[in-house]
């Protein structure tokens, strides 16, 4: 029996694959290096959602629904914010989502690709004890997630750096939540049905939780003066070290190259220059310690390392790390969601028994 499904094909799919031995992703038949700071985060979700529905309109267009999903997303929800405020940010954002209709159709996908840019920000300000700001159809994507954020307009670089991110974590084969999503989408279940299952799926620590430990380390580290010494005592004690080692990258995860070039040109002067530094100096120290402690494992750089420097410059606390990340992955969420339906096959594997067996009457 393969544990955790290790290796085992479940779907096929047109939507991205993972080289975890070359160290390449490739979404929709482009490579992320070639994708991501090319193509803002509509015209990735366009990619993705090609050939999925029939009346996909041309990329400015779907730019421009999307940006009307956000008002009617914020119009729908807005009543029940201070409420949602009153749980995690994560558990609202889910909450929120989870009042989008359950439909299959272009506009029920957008409303779910919508639902995370504009839950989150609006809880992070009530949480503040601020007002939540209306989202504005006619800004991008996430130059409109940060405005809503910080209830002014955004410099460049800062809206570049999360539309790369967002259009970075779209979509990665069929990791837990993406799985989770195709699994309820076998059941002929709606979209938000297949979403919320990813948002489950996501929260967990292993996956999408992963990012905001990457902050508390740095912190706990710069504390310490001694990188070195914290991470080989973390080691010792039999402790992760977060933002290192894949279950599917055998070489460095390529996001995070990317990522790490964004973070770069967010500010190379100033306290996120000073932060990149640092963690530059961080990331070659864990490399290091990593080799020494666990010879015979590839453990490389992953992707939730520079996402946590990335969303910190952002202005996105710890707490909304993993929300952020829903915001990207939802776009990969529909398409799989999509791409299973039309497959028409319930996703029914086995199980093999091993518990106490009944006694046996003669």
């Amino acid at each position: 029996m393969t544990s955790g499904l290790d290796d085992v094909i479940a779907a096929e799919t047109v939507l991205s694959e993972v080289d975890g031995l070359g160290g390449h992703l490739t979404i929709r038949g482009h490579a992320l290096r070639d994708l991501a700071g090319r193509r803002d985060f509509a015209g990735a979700a366009h990619l993705l959602f090609d050939g999925f529905f029939a009346d996909l309109p041309a990329e400015k267009e779907l730019a421009a629904r999307l940006g009307r999903a956000r008002v009617e997303v914020f119009e729908r929800v807005r009543a029940l914010l201070p409420t949602l405020a009153g749980l995690s940010v994560y558990d609202g954002m889910r909450a929120g989502t989870a009042l989008m209709p359950d439909g299959d159709t272009l506009d029920d996908a957008l409303r779910l690709l919508a639902a995370p840019a504009v839950l989150t920000p609006a809880l992070l300000r009530l949480r503040k004890g601020l007002d939540a700001v209306a989202p504005n159809a006619a800004t991008g994507h996430a130059a409109d997630m940060l405005a809503m954020l910080t209830g002014t307009s955004t410099n460049r670089d800062l809206s570049a750096a999360l539309d790369t991110y967002l259009v970075t974590v779209s979509d990665h084969g069929l990791n837990a939540s993406t799985f989770a999503a195709r699994v309820v989408a076998s059941t002929q279940a709606g979209l938000t049905s297949a979403a919320l299952a990813g948002l489950g799926a996501l929260k967990g620590p292993l996956h999408g939780g992963a990012p905001g430990p990457v902050i508390a380390m740095l912190d706990a580290i710069a504390a310490t003066g001694d990188a070195t010494g914290w991470l080989e005592e973390e080691l010792a004690e039999g402790r992760r070290i977060m933002g290192f080692g894949h279950r599917i990258y055998r070489v460095r995860d390529p996001r995070a190259d990317v990522l790490k070039t964004v973070v770069r040109h967010i500010g190379p002067e100033g306290a996120a220059g000073r932060r990149l530094a640092f963690a530059e100096t961080v990331e070659q120290a864990a490399l290091d310690a990593l080799k020494k402690a666990k010879p015979g494992r590839v453990l490389q750089t992953n992707v939730e390392f520079y996402t946590a420097l990335l969303l910190e410059a952002a202005g996105f606390p710890e707490e909304a790390f993993t929300c952020v990340f829903a915001a990207g992955r939802m776009a990969g969420w529909i398409a799989h969601a999509r791409e299973q339906q039309a497959t028409g096959r319930l996703m029914r594997p086995q199980s093999r028994y091993i518990g106490p067996v009944p006694d046996m009457v003669a």
